[in-house]
């Protein structure tokens, strides 16, 4: 069975330690652990640390080939590397520079690549194409269950 992850970027306090919880009580250790993600920083690489470090194997699939450039935040670009490398396959959509179309597509993809969504999202609106709320409603309209993890009450950034 294959698990993925979308979600925000920035998560605030308490979330991260929440999605952490809940991956260890439920998904399997070992080889046995599949996961699909397209390690953006928050969430994404949030989850992909956690299935490799459970001994899972971690499959990437990336909305575009320069998409390295669009990891700003603190230390994510250099955690994308290492995860890239750490992946046993890498998939990259057929787009130069990130874009919106790029993200949407990767979302897509990594579902219909996965048996089970994991979505750490406030349940809001997505702030551009591609988002999680996007991402999440493509895997419902396919009947790929999901598990939104989030704290009632906090507002992300």
């Amino acid at each position: 069975m294959r698990f993925g992850v979308t979600g925000h970027r920035m998560l605030p306090p308490g979330i991260a330690d929440r999605a952490v919880d809940h991956w260890r009580r439920v998904l399997p250790a070992g080889a046995g652990l599949r996961g699909v993600s397209s390690l953006a920083d928050g969430a994404d690489q949030l989850f992909a640390a956690h299935v490799l470090a459970a001994g899972g194997i971690l499959e990437a699939v990336l909305p575009s080939a320069d998409y390295a450039r669009s990891l700003t935040a603190d230390g994510a670009r250099a955690r994308f590397e290492d995860l890239v490398r750490s992946a046993a396959s890498v998939v990259t959509m057929p787009y130069a520079e990130p874009c919106e179309r790029g993200f949407l597509a990767a979302g897509q993809t990594l579902v219909d690549r996965c048996d089970h969504l994991f979505a750490v999202w406030d349940g809001l609106p997505a702030r551009g194409l591609g988002g999680t709320a996007d991402v999440v409603a493509y895997a419902r309209s396919r009947g790929c269950p999901v598990t939104v993890l989030w704290i009632d009450g906090v507002r992300r950034a």
